[in-house]
């Protein structure tokens, strides 16, 4: 079985969290655009706007091994870039399921809510 198959597509905020506590590696890409992150932003995220995304996936190519956990504001843009990444043969890809809001409400409620 190969390893995409045996990741399930999403993750919640509570399993990212403890996979940051054990200092897991993996990467936190964050597609929300820019005056959002200003607004919010998870420590270690990585920002790379969804609107970006085709004009800088080169950026991503050093990462295409690693386990990536996609996040947004509630999940749907994510969910959209963890489905384009794994089409192009990124295999440890995850959506953070209900994105920085749940992260808010879920795990860390110094981080703002909008």
């Amino acid at each position: 079985m190969s390893e995409q198959a045996e990741l399930p597509i999403e993750v919640d905020v509570a399993t990212v969290n403890a996979m940051q506590q054990r200092d897991e590696s993996f990467v936190l890409l964050d597609v929300r655009e820019q005056n959002e992150y200003d607004i919010a932003k998870i420590e270690g995220s990585i920002l790379l706007p969804m609107s970006e995304l085709r004009l800088r996936l080169e950026e991503l190519e050093p990462h295409q091994q690693a386990h990536i956990i996609v996040h947004c504001h509630h999940g749907g843009r994510s969910m959209q870039v963890t489905h384009a990444l794994r089409e192009r043969g990124y295999a440890k890809v995850q959506n953070m399921a209900g994105g920085i809001d749940a992260w808010s409400l879920q795990v860390d409620s110094a981080v703002q809510r909008y």
